[in-house]
């Protein structure tokens, strides 16, 4: 290639978009024949909840909403995230400084990284996490130091493994619980702890809570701006993707320190026009729907957790109850990479499963499983693995 087409050298740092190769292959099988019963991506099926859908239509039809969007996001909306905040966590927030929607949460996570983190910055990143954790700080130039999570730990963080050098220089921290490949939960005290740790370094929190609405037998999760002092060193992101099956409609919200958000906002005005004005207003009617639909949602990944759980039980498999997300975090069988394990499974049954080292080197050995079809359809893919006869053994 000649010189002057190279693409810059921060493209080069990262690694293959697991997602982008998998479409690949899911087109190679189909050509060839191949029914997929796709459990790769975190894209939730059915549609998106009515209410919310009318909401936009009527939204759309007013022309008033034909214009540009405020860069911040319209009133309306960011006063029904923070009014939403005070419902689920009783924290108040300032809907004109401490809120701001986002073009999905992806979008939100490596803008704020390009914000705050100069080339060489250290940058703290559980390991398996959310590509978007690592990924937004590898193209701001950030040195990572992957904090590698264990089974034997429950997937959660060790503070007490980071060396006090690491921490020193550390300028931010990327966590997810309920979490994003590994379904882990973690206890408040977790929170207590990193707060006090990133008040001892200096180090800015930037929390993913994309999944609190997906949580089971009674398990709440936690904000980290419930948590004494950590809207004052932190922000916390959430997605409407999964909760109301908005994959496609691309919006999202960070909330919390109002000196970040003002930064990201400065990004933003740089880079975007914000949101359609007619989207915010139906996900306004999104974070007003009535708590039978939450509890509907619930029920239906906990149904599915629950069916390929057992299913899988058959099969050699002994996977933990989760207690949130609509994910599954499965064991390769031993001698296979995560990357070998998907590919046989894609090639022999037709199954999209994603591989463990797309979330980082501490995913390796797990490929995660999205809840994403009904039980009717997981029992096939249960099957086609019996069939095929892939165990765990």
């Amino acid at each position: 290639m000649k010189d002057w087409l190279k693409p810059a050298q921060r493209l080069g740092t990262l690694p293959p978009y697991v997602f982008a190769r998998l479409d690949e292959l899911k087109l190679r099988a189909k050509a060839q024949g191949l029914d997929l019963i796709d459990l790769g991506m975190g894209n939730p099926d059915g549609a998106t909840p009515a209410p919310v859908v009318e909401s936009a239509i009527a939204a759309i039809q007013d022309t008033r909403n034909h214009g540009y969007p405020p860069f911040e996001g319209t009133s309306n909306f960011r006063r029904a995230i923070t009014d939403w905040y005070y419902r689920r966590y009783n924290v108040k927030l300032d809907s004109e400084g401490e809120a701001l929607p986002l073009i999905g949460s992806k979008e939100g996570l490596t803008h704020l990284a390009l914000a705050f983190i100069d080339p060489g910055d250290l940058v703290l990143v559980p390991s398996p996490a959310y590509p978007a954790h690592f990924r937004g700080p590898l193209i701001a130039g950030a040195e990572i130091y992957e904090l590698i999570l264990k089974p034997e730990n429950d997937w959660v963080i060790d503070l007490d493994s980071i060396p006090e050098d690491i921490a020193r220089r550390a300028k931010v921290l990327y966590f997810n619980y309920p979490s994003n490949p590994t379904a882990a939960i973690a206890p408040r005290k977790l929170f207590e702890d990193i707060v006090a740790f990133a008040q001892k370094y200096q180090i800015l929190l930037v929390h993913d809570l994309c999944y609190a609405e997906l949580a089971f037998d009674g398990y709440q999760p936690t904000s980290l701006l419930e948590i004494p002092g950590g809207k004052d060193i932190g922000v916390e992101f959430h997605t409407l993707s999964k909760t109301y099956n908005m994959a496609g409609w691309r919006v999202g919200f960070v909330v919390g320190n109002r000196h970040v958000i003002q930064g990201l906002r400065t990004l933003k005005t740089n880079l975007d026009y914000g949101i359609f004005s007619a989207i915010q207003t139906a996900a306004e009617t999104a974070l007003n729907l009535p708590e039978s639909y939450l509890e509907a949602v619930r029920f239906r990944y906990r149904e599915r957790r629950d069916f390929l759980i057992d299913g899988l039980a058959k099969l050699g498999w002994s996977i933990p109850k989760t207690y949130a997300t609509m994910y599954l975090w499965v064991p390769c069988p031993p001698g296979m990479t995560s990357t070998d394990f998907a590919l046989d499974v894609l090639q022999r049954t037709g199954i999209v499963l994603t591989p463990g080292s797309a979330f980082g080197k501490g995913g390796e050995g797990y490929v995660r499983i999205s809840l994403i079809a009904d039980c009717d359809r997981l029992g096939e893919a249960l099957n086609r693995l019996k069939q095929a006869g892939i165990r765990y053994q």
